[in-house]
């Protein structure tokens, strides 16, 4: 066995992916068949389930998404913050990328694909909503799965857990205005009180609760009696994420056996702007001679998504039926093979990236990611 796949194997083991999260694409097509079937089995059951509102929250999604939510900021140590000194431009290239390039480049793909080049073939009365919907999905970057994706590209854990954590402080005040800022110029009306509810709801809320339980279990029984909390309620978020999918598909059954196509075109600029952001942050981070240990995270971090949080705005805002639900799905659909994708290139790039002067080796790393001189991965 090569140097290289015993290094691989040894990550994996110590870092694994669960089942859910490697075959996340194939639950979430089961997903859509069982949603779609059961739809158009109980059709007056869905309406029933989406007439249950407050104030214009719909309850059990709500449940449901607070369920999702508040066990993956659970993971946030909001205490790493007093990292951010030591990798800031690692950590500028990101800030950068989440919130000046990405949701912007994402508004500017949906309105030349869904409202020009692709328009011919979706429903014309979802078109803003398929906008909105992209632009919710790039306004949220990733709080849960970096933290898989930047184990398995050998990145530095207190350069990912620092940034995690400053993007979701930065998500409490610039989700709204941005959101706000980017339907308004795409000519799509949301009303502000909406929107701010839907932050209040599904931000504020689950980061100040989640961080008050984090404080009392690591009180309580310290690290160990955190870990264990999240081992219980990892399956009570996939349980909620599963039933929430079902649920959106059995309201959009009907639409999507219409127009097939429409997930399709739908993924288009989603794996646009994750190939482009991501490499955009990993060229930068070169340019700016940052270790590659900090540049793999951040390019994973500046280009994917917090898709549980987009699901939730997303249905809080247009509703169940509309496009913008929808596209925040497909999301959902395409997230782990293309962000398996971006770990790829940025690990088989290393040796391309560190041959630029000034840029620290591999090493650097060394002592932060707990890789001895002899685990680093072959440069072969």
């Amino acid at each position: 066995m090569s140097a290289r796949r015993e290094i691989t194997d040894k990550r994996a083991a110590e870092n694994p992916m669960g089942v859910f999260e490697r075959y996340l694409t194939p639950w979430v097509f089961l997903c859509i068949g069982v949603g779609i079937l059961l739809g158009r089995l109980f059709p007056d059951l869905f309406q029933a389930v989406g007439r249950i509102e407050l104030a214009r929250v719909n309850l059990p999604v709500a449940g449901l998404i607070w369920l999702m939510i508040i066990p993956m900021l659970l993971k946030v140590d909001f205490s790493a913050l007093h990292h951010l000194r030591e990798h800031w431009r690692g950590i500028g290239v990101t800030l950068f990328i989440n919130w000046m390039v990405k949701p912007f480049s994402m508004a500017l793909l949906g309105w030349v694909f869904i409202r020009h080049v692709f328009v011919s073939w979706l429903p014309a009365d979802q078109i803003d909503a398929y906008i909105a919907g992209l632009i919710l999905l790039a306004a949220t970057p990733c709080t849960a799965m970096v933290f898989v994706w930047s184990n398995l590209s050998y990145g530095h854990a207190n350069f990912t857990l620092t940034q995690v954590a400053l993007n979701d402080t930065i998500m409490i005040f610039a989700f709204a205005p941005i959101v706000g800022l980017l339907l308004g110029l795409s000519a799509i009306t949301v009303p502000w009180n909406t929107l701010l509810l839907s932050v209040g709801l599904y931000i504020v809320i689950p980061v100040v609760f989640s961080q008050l339980w984090r404080g009392w279990l690591l009180r309580r029984g310290g690290e160990a009696a955190l870990q264990r909390t999240l081992d219980r309620l990892h399956s009570v978020s996939l349980i909620a994420l599963l039933t929430t999918l079902v649920l959106l598909f059995g309201f959009q059954g009907e639409q999507i056996l219409r127009a097939p196509l429409i997930i399709a075109l739908l993924a288009v600029p989603i794996l646009i702007q994750v190939y482009f952001n991501s490499g955009l942050a990993y060229l930068l981070n070169r340019r700016f001679r940052v270790a590659h240990c900090i540049a793999g995270p951040s390019a994973l971090i500046g280009a994917s998504n917090f898709f549980e949080l987009a699901v939730a705005a997303a249905i809080s805002l247009f509703g169940f039926e509309s496009g913008a639900a929808l596209a925040t799905v497909v999301g959902v659909l395409i997230e782990v093979p293309v962000m398996l994708s971006v770990v790829k290139i940025v690990n088989a790039t290393r040796v391309w990236y560190e041959t630029k002067p000034g840029v620290p080796s591999y090493e650097h790393c060394c002592p932060a990611t707990g890789n001895s001189q002899k685990e680093l991965p072959s440069r072969v």
